[in-house]
């Protein structure tokens, strides 16, 4: 049996952000060996104490990382680029973020149903997948709660978040909205929030992606691509 599973708008702004996310990951790796050094507070140069270091090569000659040798510098390519997919991933996210409310796609597919908003029901769900217990065939259609929760939490929480240190580090922006960047500690504050708020959302992609293996990967991506999925066959309840 076939049902609808994904809308035209939700597939075309999934993988425009695939791509985008994808971009933003190679270039802010760049970004990151140009200069492996995170610091709190306003400022940050090679003559200040860092927060942290990663144990990286750098690509810049002047930032002495206890290596002999440096990589390629790739920063300015990398820059423009990363900014570019930035800007295409706000756009994209705007439109779902517009459509998906005028739609009902929020209220109806991501909002947790009365009896899923509860610490109990998160846990009963994971409790199920760690026994394997059979799948409820209305998920093919619909997100479960855990898969609600998270998407809620990385739309409406992470993505704000990682625009807003994003758009903290340009110096145009903390001369149009000072306060926003004083918020948050200040210029490399935002460079260091925004490092670990990346790594965030690269492991709910990882989890995603387990998920997506777990259930069944091809019938989930083609769901992805044409919006219909076959209805996973139910398991008997005695089987693990």
């Amino acid at each position: 049996m076939i049902k609808p599973r994904h809308t035209a708008l939700v597939r075309f702004t999934h993988w425009i952000t695939v791509v985008s996310f994808a971009a933003l990951l190679v270039t802010g790796l760049e970004l990151v060996v140009s200069h492996p050094r995170f610091y709190w507070g306003e400022t940050g140069n090679v003559n200040i104490h860092p927060a942290f270091t990663l144990p990286l090569p750098t690509s810049r000659g002047t930032v002495d990382n206890g290596y002999g040798s440096n990589m390629p510098d790739q920063n300015g390519w990398s820059r423009a680029l990363h900014f570019q997919a930035a800007w295409l991933l706000v756009l994209t996210g705007a439109v779902y973020l517009v459509a998906g409310i005028l739609s009902g796609h929020f209220r109806r597919n991501l909002v947790p149903l009365p009896g899923q908003r509860t610490a109990r029901a998160c846990l009963h769900r994971i409790a199920q997948y760690l026994r394997r217990a059979p799948a409820d065939p209305a998920e093919s259609s619909s997100y479960n709660v855990l898969q609600r929760w998270a998407y809620l939490a990385v739309i409406f929480v992470l993505f704000p978040l990682v625009l807003w240190t994003g758009l903290a580090l340009s110096p145009v922006f903390e001369g149009a909205f000072p306060a926003a960047v004083m918020l948050l500690g200040g210029r490399q504050s935002a460079r260091t929030l925004h490092f670990f708020l990346t790594w965030a959302l690269v492991a709910f992609l990882a989890v995603h992606l387990v998920m997506i293996a777990v259930h069944g990967f091809w019938r989930l991506t083609r769901a992805m691509l044409t919006g219909r999925a076959a209805t996973p066959p139910a398991l008997p309840e005695n089987q693990p």
